[in-house]
């Protein structure tokens, strides 16, 4: 698969023969299909943005605004700049860099250039970021100054033409200058490094301004990004997607969603998940850029007192998130002189949320969690609740528009409504495939095109579907099948337990037991008070054996549990 002409692998999305009885509880205005004659690129999604919400603002960051105008012609800067270096259309242009105002410009900039978008996380060590520039071929790497050391630290290994290190002040104006100062003296949060040839994103922004890009000849089959995937599985791949592929689930969001937001002047997307993953890429960076909302950019969303304080100066209508990052702020002083009277959704993805969290969100905010899912090969959403839920569900919701979804038995077998099984899916929102991987792709395609995503599913009577656990973190005691999340879910409605944790290890007798590790809220909570509180809530075999209480729990930067890294820390301790 090279750059240009990539190798689709899932059909049209409504082709299999398969009833759908999610269509009949869809809400009455929202379509069973997008229109497929309306799915163009970003670049399209983008340009009407401008033509349409000029005088909008597009942008919050430190307090200080950016309209859709001012975010087109720092685009244009930077696509003029990337072509004045040589890039052509095709070519790979990494960003490793987290929430701050200039990230969007070079986003677009290097879409409307015929640049590939390869997002980068900036919390990479020197070896994962060498893998993924080299794996994705990147030419131009843009990172925040904060980064510069792990650049460095790489550079020997990498290939690329060109490395711009932007600040967090950039396109701020003369508050910037004062962000940047502070971030480097006050917080030092810049460590020194050594990146001699490398160019600031003042002078991009200074020489790409004087020109307007030269027109590239963009299409919907065209790849817009390599998003890697699998970091926390094995080796990360990068999943090709199509301008289509993305274009479709901002138009399937938009269908979704429009009946109940509406199209408003005033909507302010809080945008606390990093851009560069594939849920703030799509629901926040590009459905607001559809819709013409404003995206309140969260720069560092683990700084909670901070982001409280943020929230307590915004009239916020949208949110998205994660269930770490609600339990966190459903808990932070201060979260109750947040104004949430405008706050339409809060939209929850990346893991599974569980129902203390929402409960304790929705009294917090009188919302509930609108629970979606989703995957970075699906661009990603393929399921998500009615936007019109009263309260939490448990659920992920209904197919959106154009998504067909069935789940599987372990030969393929379409299964009867109510049977666990691998949820597979089909839509235009299903990726081209892995970068350079075809043996990879393979893998993960059913002969009748559906990609298989390695979680466990049921299909209810009314076609919600509900996650059961990933496959590969089922734990089997005695030949039965234990779910972490229903284990977790259990425990952290204990009032005394803030986060928590199970995983399956080997076990003589029952071939593995379940271990949980807990954060606590109350410390006074005694592992024999939780197993008591479990065994009336789960059967014998699911009850925890054993509890380990922790302080916290190792996350990804977006603050998904790794259950992965419990597991290989008990590892090596037995190996010593």
């Amino acid at each position: 698969m090279n750059a240009t002409t990539p190798t689709p692998v899932a059909a049209g999305a409504m082709d299999a023969p398969q009833t759908r009885p999610w269509l009949a509880s869809y809400p009455a205005q929202v379509p069973p299909t997008i229109d497929d004659a309306k799915i163009g690129t970003l670049n399209d999604i983008f340009r009407e943005a401008l033509a349409q919400y000029a005088h909008r603002p597009a942008l919050e960051s430190f307090g200080k605004r950016m309209t859709y105008g001012e975010l087109g012609r720092a685009a244009d800067a930077v696509a003029s700049w990337l072509q004045g270096q040589g890039l052509k259309k095709g070519d790979r242009v990494a960003i490793m860099m987290p929430n701050v105002m200039a990230y969007p410009a070079i986003l677009f900039g290097a879409l409307l250039a015929g640049g590939i978008i390869v997002n980068v996380n900036p919390l990479y060590t020197p070896r994962e970021l060498t893998y993924q520039l080299n794996d994705s071929g990147a030419r131009f790497l843009f990172v925040l100054e904060n980064f510069g050391l792990t650049v460095e630290e790489s550079l020997p290994d990498l290939t690329l033409d060109k490395v711009v290190l932007v600040a967090p002040g950039d396109l701020l104006g003369l508050k910037g200058a004062v962000i940047n100062l502070v971030s480097r003296y006050v917080k030092k949060a810049v460590k020194p490094f050594r990146l001699p040839k490398a160019v600031s994103f003042k002078a991009v922004m200074a020489e790409g301004s004087g020109r307007k890009p030269q027109p590239v000849a963009v299409t919907r089959d065209d790849i817009a990004f390599l998003q890697y995937t699998g970091g926390t599985t094995g080796v990360a791949k990068g999943a090709t997607l199509l301008h289509r592929n993305v274009a479709a689930n901002v138009l399937q969001l938009e269908a979704w969603m429009l009946p109940f937001v509406g199209n408003r002047e005033d909507h302010l997307m809080v945008t606390a998940l990093p851009l560069y993953h594939i849920f703030a890429l799509t629901v926040c960076g590009l459905l607001m850029a559809k819709i013409g909302g404003c995206q309140l950019l969260i720069a560092n969303p683990r700084d909670i007192p901070g982001f409280v304080k943020t929230l307590q100066k915004s009239r916020v209508t949208l949110m998205s998130g994660l269930n770490t990052l609600y339990n966190a702020l459903a808990h932070a002083p201060g979260i109750e002189k947040v104004d949430f009277s405008q706050l339409v959704f809060a939209v929850s993805g990346g893991m599974a949320t569980q129902e203390a969290v929402a409960n304790m969100w929705q009294e917090v905010t009188g919302q509930p969690i609108v629970e979606g899912y989703g995957l970075s090969e699906t661009s990603p959403v393929v399921c998500a609740n009615r936007l019109d839920i009263e309260k939490f569900t448990g659920t992920i919701g209904y197919p959106l528009p154009s998504t067909d979804v069935s789940v599987r038995g372990s030969n393929g077998e379409i299964l009867p409504t109510g049977e666990r099984g691998e949820l597979c899916v089909k839509g235009p929102q299903v990726m081209a495939g892995y970068w350079q991987r075809p043996d990879e792709t393979a893998k993960v395609m059913t002969p009748d095109g559906y990609f298989r995503t390695g979680d466990v599913a049921v299909i209810q009577p009314d076609g919600q579907v509900k996650i059961v656990d990933r496959m590969k973190d089922m734990v089997l005691v005695s030949g039965f099948n234990v779910y972490p999340n229903e284990v977790e879910d259990v425990i952290v409605k204990h009032p005394g337990v803030l986060e928590a944790a199970v995983i399956g290890l080997p076990d003589e007798h029952s071939g593995e037991a379940v271990i949980a590790y807990v954060v606590r809220k109350d410390p006074k909570v005694t592992e024999d008070e939780l197993r008591h509180f479990c065994r009336e809530n789960l059967t014998g075999y699911k009850v925890p054996r054993r509890f380990e209480f922790r302080e916290t729990l190792p996350k990804t930067n977006v603050g998904k549990v790794l259950r992965r890294a419990l597991k290989e820390e008990v590892e090596r301790s037995q190996a010593h």
